[in-house]
């Protein structure tokens, strides 16, 4: 009893502890707000690339880097073709390294140098700068890219040339992963003291390849979130697994448990059956056998009543069904002992079903003849008659209880 009330106990402490991680897993789910999400492309940006640019570049050359800035009139110079050519490679920490190769024309009437340009001049200008994609700082866009950067460069226009300390700021904008439009504007100081500085700005059209994306501050918020559900539904999972487990556990315990018993009645009842046949073997064994007199096959009174308890027995055993085999000892032929065996048997039979009423469904017999001694009293060994006796028997065996 005391390890049925454990089993039932380990059962329900399993069963209430996978529940509880159910229900608290189910509220934890339910909070978040979770449903079915997915990355897509919006949840992306491109973290590296090479890019190559083509576009126009405009000249100020005033002299004065930021009186009349916007004078596109009188200060900026440009051709109408593209003059701009531009290629850089971009690093997942936001730091990109470029070349920039740029034409350009002083036009007659403009600002140079302080003074209007008389003489129509060529310009062309070689930099390569470092710069930092700012969304490093302000958090990742997929369309809008601000950066700044430093730099050096080489310029030359009417055959003087000039090195330059550049400072570039600017933005790029995109269409699509691969197209965008580039816009900047650079700072040029000379390194030669006696020369001016100028601006050179920019609008270039932009192609990205060998890209290499990663998720944006949106994407891994996602991310995190879908991890986070997924956790939720793996912790579900494993509890529903765990009360799975619990109640398998449960109705194997129960089915064990009952197999145990099953096993034991049946064993209780074997047990009973055998103690049972061997009380009634015992008590046939305690009456004892019928035994007859030389070459015949008569009852006499002492063996009758011998009978009369054996059916008595029976009587009181009404399951009980008997084999009787009789016997004969080794003085005569084999042929005639055999015979009087068979008369010994008959005999028996009759008295329990004729005199006591025993059911002859319940008896059986044979007879053995010779063929059976209990001793060595066989033809070639002498024996006093005392022990001739013990092999002219009827005995008794149970084939049934």
């Amino acid at each position: 009893m005391d390890n049925d009330y454990k089993e039932s106990q380990s059962y329900i402490v399993m069963k209430t502890y996978a529940f509880a991680i159910t229900f608290l897993c189910a509220i934890s789910y339910n909070y978040s707000g979770a449903q079915e999400l997915q990355l897509n492309a919006k949840d992306s940006v491109v973290a590296s690339s090479w890019m190559i640019g083509l576009g126009y570049n405009f000249v100020d050359d005033s002299g004065d880097m930021i009186k009349e800035l916007f004078d596109f009139k009188d200060q900026w110079n440009a051709v109408a073709f593209p003059s701009r050519l531009s290629l850089g490679r971009y690093f997942k920490n936001g730091l990109g390294v470029e070349a920039i190769g740029t034409y350009n024309k002083y036009k007659v009437g403009k600002l140079i140098d302080g003074s209007i340009n008389s003489t129509e001049m060529d310009y062309f200008g070689l930099d390569a700068r470092l710069s930092y994609d700012l969304n490093k700082l302000i958090g990742e866009t997929s369309w809008f890219d601000p950066y700044v950067g430093v730099g050096i460069g080489y310029s030359e226009a009417s055959n003087e040339g000039r090195g330059t300390y550049n400072a570039v700021v600017g933005f790029r904008t995109w269409i699509s992963d691969r197209f965008g439009l580039d816009f900047s504007s650079s700072g040029k100081w000379t390194m030669d003291n006696s020369l001016t500085n100028h601006l050179q700005h920019s609008a270039s059209l932009m192609y990205r390849f060998d890209i290499e994306k990663g998720l944006s501050k949106k994407g891994l918020e996602k991310l995190a979130l879908i991890q986070e559900n997924q956790r939720v539904s793996d912790s579900i999972a494993a509890a529903k697994k765990a009360e799975e487990e619990a109640r398998l556990m449960a109705e194997r315990l129960a089915q064990e448990k009952e197999k145990a018993r099953l096993a034991a009645e049946e064993q209780a009842r074997k047990d009973a059956e055998n103690k049972r046949r061997t009380d009634l073997e015992n008590k046939i064994k305690d009456l004892g056998n019928v035994y007859f007199s030389l070459n015949s096959s008569y009852l006499s009174k002492p063996y009758k009543e011998l009978l009369d308890k054996l059916a008595m027995l029976m009587e009181e055993n009404p399951a009980l069904t008997l084999k009787v085999g009789s016997h004969a000892d080794s003085r005569g032929a084999e042929k005639y002992n055999q015979w009087l065996s068979e008369k010994r048997v008959k005999q028996t039979l009759d008295y329990l079903i004729g005199q006591k009423g025993i059911d002859a469904s319940r008896l059986t017999g044979d007879g053995y003849g010779e063929t059976q001694l209990t001793n060595e009293c066989d033809n070639n060994t002498y024996c006093p008659e005392s022990k001739h006796k013990l092999n002219r028997r009827s005995e008794f065996e149970i084939v049934e209880y």
